[in-house]
């Protein structure tokens, strides 16, 4: 799973970001609002942690843009400000949970586990579509003229990076900020493997490949195709 924590209290952003990459998450972190509100409305993340006072837009305005936005990725928000009216005031704001500081980490958990079964029970999981190709992000599920392709988790981030982007150049610094931490250090080749394994499951039994290679740049989705039925 991947999660945005947008905390801008370095203590508790580290021990967040520490406690659930330990847990097998990839974790990104950003101690400002606006900031946060960019990754965010990438669509790339499963799950979002949000502080309720943030620098340059504060938590609340935050979710409201998210949800005015129409995205709808599952939102825990954090806060010291925990009164019944306050939380209230968070969840109306469109958080899907509120949860009081100082609080557990084993609860953060238990918090996400329980928003992110209840977003996949309501199927509210995002689906992207370009031509003859369909990616449920949720499912990890991908169809090509009707067949379905199950991907691995960074395959499908891999994808759904190249589908919001179709008919552009994707770098490799593009992929690598869609798939894996910033924190991460890559081997030369790290991305190209990703992508040989995602050609072979999208291309089986297929004439034509989805993704084409851009020398010395990186990779796109091929119009022509993506779009061939």
């Amino acid at each position: 799973m991947r999660i945005l924590v947008i905390e801008d209290d370095t203590l508790a952003a580290g021990y967040l970001v520490r406690g659930l990459s330990e847990s097998g998450h990839v974790v990104d972190s950003v101690a400002d609002g606006r900031q946060g509100l960019e990754m965010a409305e990438e669509g790339i993340y499963d799950a979002l942690i949000i502080d309720r006072k943030l620098p340059s837009l504060d938590g609340l305005a935050l979710v409201r843009q998210l949800r005015a936005d129409d995205l709808h990725t599952p939102i825990l928000m954090l806060s010291a400000l925990a009164s019944t009216e306050q939380r209230v005031e968070g969840l109306r704001a469109g958080a899907d949970d509120y949860l009081a500081k100082p609080y557990a980490f084993v609860e953060v958990l238990a918090r996400l586990d329980a928003l992110l079964r209840k977003t996949h029970a309501q199927g509210a999981g995002q689906v992207l579509r370009v031509g003859q190709l369909e990616l449920d992000c949720a499912a990890r599920t991908a169809r090509r003229e009707g067949r379905e392709i199950a991907l691995q988790h960074r395959e499908s981030l891999l994808l759904a990076k190249l589908m919001r982007h179709s008919g552009e150049v994707v770098t490799r610094d593009m992929l690598l900020e869609s798939a894996w931490d910033y924190a991460f250090d890559p081997n030369d080749n790290v991305i190209d493997k990703h992508i040989y394994r995602l050609r072979r499951k999208l291309d089986a039994g297929f004439e034509r490949s989805l993704i084409r290679t851009v020398a010395g740049a990186g990779y796109s989705l091929d119009e022509a195709a993506v779009s061939a039925g």
